[in-house]
């Protein structure tokens, strides 16, 4: 199990302490996700994702919360997942992917690690990738329009839709039977040879996320525009291994 990020940890022990003090006996585990919980977390970028387990749920605990939040959301941690145990076993087939996703990586902050003991059900993860897919594209094209057409739209949109993509990658690439790979830059590495994919402009994109790059207004446009192309022959080398059996 990996450490928390040093840079995170002094943020999530003070959370810990007014979270567990706000819900008292009613709170069962604490669980960091993403990528503080991996090798790609960014201080001052990357948000602190953490799924809440209670015994009970109720609007006014959510109200509670919500005024606790609006402190802790400027340190970057997102607005949490809250479940009940019965509604983290009973949607295991629903959501294959994040579940996934948090049990391969994940960080016990409090409380009891549900994730050993559970098995997620793999038969809709295709259909779940392929949703995901194509809603990112969609998502995509409305939200430039949204923006405007605009460089500064495209500057926030593209890093927001790698940051989709990357779990769907992985999850493809695990129904191809190919090692797991925790690490973005491993991760699209591995876009050529298993699906057929030039990974250079996503690449482009997880610089740019990360700070390393700033295209200018002429190379913008064209940055989108490569991206766009690159989702879309994601999609469409997956369409063709779902027609071959492969997926």
């Amino acid at each position: 199990m990996r450490e928390v990020a040093a840079e995170a940890r002094l943020i999530l022990q003070s959370y810990l302490k007014e979270v567990q003090k706000l819900f008292g006996t009613a709170l069962e585990a604490v669980i960091l996700y993403g990528s503080a919980a991996g090798g790609d977390y960014l201080h001052g970028r990357s948000n602190l994702n953490l799924l809440i387990l209670l015994a009970q749920l109720d609007a006014t605990l959510l109200q509670r919360y919500a005024k606790l939040h609006r402190q802790w959301q400027q340190e970057q941690i997102a607005v949490p997942l809250f479940l009940t145990q019965a509604e983290l076993r009973s949607s295991l087939d629903l959501f294959p992917l994040e579940y996934l996703e948090i049990q391969e990586q994940h960080i016990l902050l409090a409380g009891r690690d549900p994730f050993p003991e559970l098995h997620p059900d793999l038969k809709n993860l295709r259909v779940q990738c392929e949703q995901e897919l194509r809603g990112n594209l969609l998502r995509l094209r409305q939200r430039f329009v949204e923006g405007g057409g605009k460089q500064e739209a495209a500057g926030i949109l593209l890093p927001l839709s790698l940051t989709a993509l990357v779990p769907c990658l992985r999850g493809l690439f695990r129904l191809l039977g190919r090692p797991r790979q925790d690490s973005a830059e491993a991760l699209l590495r591995e876009l050529q040879p298993a699906l057929g994919v030039d990974a250079t402009v996503f690449q482009e994109i997880l610089s740019l996320k990360r700070g390393m790059i700033s295209p200018g207004p002429l190379e913008m446009p064209r940055l989108f525009e490569r991206y766009l192309a690159g989702l879309q022959t994601v999609i469409e080398q997956t369409d063709k291994l779902k027609a071959q059996g492969k997926l």
